[in-house]
């Protein structure tokens, strides 16, 4: 994943839009949001730094680039539990430090940020569907033409509640500088 992030980066230009989506685990640790893909399995606090992903770093790698835009969409539970590298056997819930969910990240001016769920919550994984609840709902709405993004973010939030009963609330920070973003012109059809 980090080789295809750094191709990705590189070709970032003043004027690409630049969409990035994660479905995964995610996590806090030592002030860092990480991404954890799914096939990272055993992963632990000593091991985070080298086998995930630091999403501010990456975020911070897009706007070093300077596109007109960055959209981050991170369907991860904003919880998710690493073992200590030095855990005890007798005592697995010792005195090891706790992390916790995704904390928010500092969206750069010309960039949203939108998390499936709020600070310390879980997002429904969609068991036995295709996709999770928020992605399940941002693909019934992204493709709308001419709708701005701010617009299909607040459906997708809309849906996710009525869904889980308010039990899921996705949560989205942004500083764009234009009015309005419409993520599609049109549908050929």
């Amino acid at each position: 994943m980090r080789f295809a992030l750094v191709a990705f980066e590189e070709s970032i230009t003043s004027s690409d839009v630049v969409l990035f989506y994660f479905a995964g685990h995610g996590t806090q640790w030592e002030n860092h949001n990480y991404l954890i893909p799914k096939d990272n399995n055993g992963i632990d606090n000593a091991s985070l730094k080298t086998r995930a992903i630091d999403a501010q770093k990456v975020l911070d790698e897009f706007s070093v680039r300077d596109p007109f835009l960055t959209i981050f969409l991170l369907d991860c539970c904003r919880t998710y539990d690493v073992r200590s590298s030095n855990s005890n056997p007798r005592n697995p819930t010792g005195n090891e430090p706790k992390l916790n969910g995704l904390k928010a990240m500092d969206a750069k001016a010309g960039s949203l940020i939108a998390f499936a769920c709020a600070a310390g919550a879980t997002a429904d994984d969609g068991i036995g569907q295709k996709n999770g609840l928020f992605t399940k709902h941002l693909l019934k709405h992204i493709a709308i033409p001419k709708q701005d993004i701010r617009t299909t973010l607040a459906l997708v939030t809309d849906g996710v509640m009525a869904e889980s009963n308010s039990r899921q609330i996705p949560f989205v920070n942004l500083s764009l500088r234009y009015p309005h973003i419409p993520l599609c012109d049109e549908l050929s059809g």
